[in-house]
């Protein structure tokens, strides 16, 4: 295994991991469960999945993987707070939606040939990727990767709040 494979392998199968241990912690939540604040006057749960999905969903033109599935999640999920409109998804289609843009995504993830996670991602230019290559569709993952696992650990502190 080159360190190419070596490197895209690993970042996949951390992403991979990040999205399972989401689910197992969303899919047992009841959609009244969803609407829990992770802490007094912070974000519910259910905003969080949807930021989640929406910046997820972002990151097919970001890699040059496609086009976005939901961009009708922006609006409401990150261009605005949570609580500045009443919900328009419910919790049923938020949640086909964020299955949808990470099998997808993961699908397309794995599918993707070692060399080319190295390559510039869409938001930087030639010029800026030739000063830095290291912005690259790796680092992309890597930090969607970690935010996933940041408001995964907001949503399991809620859990144990609960427990208390």
């Amino acid at each position: 295994m080159t360190n190419e494979e070596l490197f895209a392998k690993t970042t996949v199968n951390t992403w991979k991991l990040a999205i399972e241990r989401l689910d197992k912690m969303l899919s047992p939540l009841s959609d009244e469960e969803l609407q829990t604040r992770v802490a007094p006057e912070r974000n519910r749960i259910f905003y969080l999945l949807g930021h989640l999905t929406a910046v997820h969903d972002r990151l097919f033109p970001m890699l040059g993987l496609g086009e976005r599935l939901h961009p009708e999640l922006d609006d409401d999920f990150l261009a605005n707070p949570d609580g500045k409109s009443p919900d328009r998804v419910s919790a049923g289609d938020l949640r086909r939606a964020w299955s949808e843009v990470n099998q997808k995504l993961t699908a397309a993830f794995e599918a993707l040939p070692p060399a080319d996670w190295l390559k510039k991602h869409e938001a930087v230019s030639e010029e800026d990727f030739a000063k830095e290559p290291h912005r690259n569709r790796l680092a992309v993952l890597q930090s969607r990767t970690l935010h996933a696992g940041f408001h995964a650990g907001q949503i399991v502190l809620t859990s144990k709040r609960q427990e208390e």
